[in-house]
This record gives structure tokens, C-alpha cells and sequence, in this order.
């Protein structure tokens, strides 16, 4: 068995190294010179390429959790902020919207107060401009309610038209408001002639808002589709004149001694909303006749006295 001689040299497990602050000394001292030789010379350039190169995956994933971090809040506030705005958007256009049909509502008011105004300017007689308020809910009875009364020189039996023809008469006043009886009421009838010859007929009316009904019209007579029926004034309730209804149907039977003639009112009975009340000229012809003579005298002494009165204008140019 083998001993241990004196003398003997026993190496140790863990040799010594550099202490720690030479480590650092050196280390020091290197990082300075590569900094001067990376300044000064462009030997290390390819190095440091190479070394960017191999770093940049380490780089990547590094600032991997603060991008998506970042991507994930501008997504949300993106989001939030798309969402929001569409809300706002949505309320623009609801309000728009509004806007645009209130636009269209007073565009065909204004078309029609237009109609309306035309067509009394064609009226001879005073006129009162009327807006329907109600409607009797009665099927069977066609009646309405509008906005003038009494206080407003409304009387029973005053015709009542809208811009294309007659609608019906006041049957009922009340001191703001007044009832009118429309055409169409099955207790209602109108004597009217045809424009094109003159014919005369009743129209009455059937409970439909659509039809009248042209009563004891002989087989014979001369009407047809398209003819237009005027009120003929005979009633002394509605003046001369005034568009009442269009033939829509002529059915002519040899067993009967009177033909079935349809029409369509002119006026727009379950449509118009202003009406005109007309206050008609209770005067004689003769007197309509004195009245007009007048006038026109007035007219001829009012136009001679301005013709010299423009003379001199003229001279002095």
C-alpha cells in the first residue's frame, strides 16, 4: 500500500484566481480602449454588425410584451372610440332624418297653400281661408271641422272648396269652429251642368269620398267620360262655376229610362287639410251690372288723370 511521503506537494482541488478588483481593472481599461479604437478606426465595424445581427431576436422578443401591450390598449380605445363615435353618428342622422321629414311636411304645406292661394285669386268673391281640425268618426257621415266660426263671419249654407274644386257647405257654426257637410254625405246633393254643353243634373252623394252619382240623367243625353261637372248656381246655395266632380263611369241601359253616370270629385275630400270659405255676392245682376259700370268709370277718370301728370317726366329727360 502506498504513503504519503514527507516532503510530498498535495495540488489543490479549486485553484486562485485574479481577485476582483483586478477583474475589473482589466475589464475597465479594455472597455475604454474598445471605445477609443470604435471611435477613432472603423476596424470593429464588422464585428459590431454581426453582433447587431445575432442580438436582434433577443431585441425583438424583449420589447415583444410592451408592443402587444400597446397594440392591445389603442385596439380597445379604437374600439371605444369607433363605437362612440358611431352613437354619435347614429343621433346626427335620427336628427337629420327628423329634420328631412319636417322638411318634406312644410315643403307640400307650402305647394299647397300655394294651390290654395292661386285659387282663390281666381275666386270673384271674398274668401276665408280655413284649416280642417277634425273629422266626424262616424263612417256613415261625412263631415268635418274646421278652425272658423262664428266670429269669424261664418254663416250656415256658406260654400266650402279647396284648390281644385267644391268640397261641401257649413251646416253647423259654432262661435270658433263650424261643421261642413262634404259632397260625398249620402244626404247631400249638388245641381251641376256639364261644362262642355251645359247639361244640366243632380250630383248626389252615395257615401263613397270617391263617387257621386248623377241622378235622373235621361238615356239619351249628351254625356260621356271626362266630362267635367260644374256647380250651375240654381240652388242659390253654391255660386256658378265652380269644378265639382269629373265623369268617371256612363252605363247606359235600354230597359231603363235613365242612365247610371258615376264621377269623381275634383276636390281632395279625404286629402286637403285648408280650405277656402266663400262669402258670395248676394247682389242682382242689375246691381253686379251698376257696380261694375261704376268702377270702370273710376278706372277711366283715374287713368286720365295721370296721363298728363307723365308728360312733363318725359320733357324733362
Amino acid at each position: 500500500m502506498p504513503t504519503c511521503t514527507e516532503g510530498a506537494i498535495i495540488n489543490p482541488l479549486f485553484t486562485k484566481g485574479p481577485s476582483l478588483g483586478v477583474r475589473l481593472l482589466v475589464l475597465s481599461v479594455l472597455s475604454v480602449v474598445l471605445m477609443v479604437v470604435d471611435a477613432r478606426f472603423d476596424t470593429l465595424k464588422p464585428f459590431r454588425s454581426q453582433v447587431g445581427l445575432l442580438l436582434t431576436p433577443f431585441y425583438w422578443m424583449a420589447e415583444m410584451p410592451g408592443r402587444l401591450w400597446l397594440d392591445m390598449t389603442q385596439t380597445i380605445s379604437s374600439r371605444s372610440d369607433l363605437l362612440a363615435e358611431n352613437e354619435k353618428l347614429k343621433a346626427e342622422a335620427l336628427l337629420l332624418q327628423r329634420r328631412l321629414q319636417k322638411l318634406a311636411t312644410l315643403t307640400e304645406q307650402n305647394v299647397r297653400l300655394r294651390e290654395l292661394l292661386n285659387s282663390a285669386e281666381l275666386v270673384d268673391e271674398q274668401v276665408l281661408v280655413g284649416e280642417l281640425i277634425g273629422v266626424d268618426p262616424n263612417p256613415f257621415t261625412h263631415r268635418i271641422l274646421i278652425n272658423k266660426g262664428q266670429k269669424d263671419g261664418v254663416y250656415v249654407g256658406q260654400p266650402v272648396l279647396d284648390a281644385r274644386g267644391l268640397m261641401g257647405q257649413v251646416v253647423e257654426v259654432m262661435p270658433y269652429t263650424a261643421r261642413v257637410l262634404m259632397l260625398t254625405d249620402s244626404t247631400h246633393s249638388i245641381p251641376v251642368q256639364v261644362n262642355r254643353n251645359g247639361l244640366r243634373a243632380i250630383a248626389a252623394g252615395v257615401g263613397n269620398p270617391e263617387s257621386l252619382e248623377l241622378r235622373h240623367v235621361a238615356d239619351t243625353a249628351d254625356i260621356k267620360e271626362g266630362d267635367l261637372l260644374v256647380s250651375s248656381g240654381l240652388g242659390q246655395r253654391f255660386p256658378a262655376g265652380y269644378p265639382v266632380a269629373v265623369v268617371t263611369k256612363v252605363y247606359h241601359d235600354p230597359g231603363q229610362p235613365f242612365a247610371m253616370v258615376r264621377a269623381k270629385p275634383t276636390a281632395g275630400l279625404n286629402r286637403s287639410r285648408y280650405v277656402l270659405l266663400v262669402f258670395s255676392d248676394k247682389r242682382s245682376p242689375e246691381q253686379r251690372a251698376e257696380a261694375a259700370a261704376v268702377a270702370q268709370e273710376q278706372a277711366d277718370q283715374q287713368t286720365a288723370t295721370d296721363a298728363p301728370a307723365a308728360e312733363p317726366a318725359e320733357e324733362v329727360r
